[in-house]
């Protein structure tokens, strides 16, 4: 195993910054440790239709699961100025508040050379905007499915601007298969109701 520290800005996204980096280092692995506050939480909680969003000072107590180039699995828990203890699956939209410190343990063993191969990459990719409900539901859709799928998270004006570029578009998520725009949450989920998603794993 090796451990690499990532070091994260007010202002980042949690779960999208632990997705980029192991798209980077093209390995898999999982989250040894971390400390940091932050000014948006969001989760999701057992047998609820909707993740929770708590907004504030909140200290992250823990977070704990397995990263991947494809996917995150991650459990956070948090306290928040009261010291009330919240806590769940961790999902998009999730802001570092003044910074955040993660130990991250990749295994050593890099992906097969075939997951290489430009044809086999992730058919998907999603663009998506933190505070979007929209984007939240088409990412769980996603993993629930184990649908492979990259994530461009927009997290300031020079990300919106590169997307906005691609796509024309200003709603979120933007979803795009083979390079190629299709829409948004309501095509993905016209896609999923005629079978055809599935057949991207």
């Amino acid at each position: 195993m090796r451990s690499l520290p990532l070091k994260l800005a007010p202002g980042s996204d949690l779960r999208g910054s632990l997705q980029q980096m192991a798209q980077e280092q093209n390995r898999s692995g999982f989250v040894l440790g971390v400390v940091g506050n932050l000014s948006r939480a969001v989760f999701q909680c057992p047998g609820q239709p909707e993740p929770t969003v708590h907004e504030g000072n909140l200290e992250i107590i823990t977070l704990n699961g397995t990263v991947s180039p494809n996917d995150v699995h991650l459990h956070l828990s948090l306290s928040d100025s009261a010291c009330q203890v919240w806590g769940g699956h961790l999902e998009v939209g999730t802001v570092v508040l003044k910074g955040a410190d993660l130990l991250v343990g990749f295994l050593e063993q890099s992906l097969p050379e075939e997951c290489l191969d430009s044809s086999l990459t992730p058919r998907i990719e999603i663009a998506v905007l933190p505070s979007c409900p929209w984007s939240t539901r088409a990412l769980r859709m996603l993993s629930s499915l184990a649908i492979p799928h990259t994530i461009t998270t927009i997290d300031g004006d020079d990300s919106f601007k590169e997307i906005n570029q691609r796509s024309q578009l200003k709603t979120f998520p933007q979803v795009f298969i083979d390079g190629e725009l299709i829409g948004g949450y309501d095509e993905l989920s016209e896609l999923k109701a005629s079978g055809h998603l599935e057949e991207m794993r």
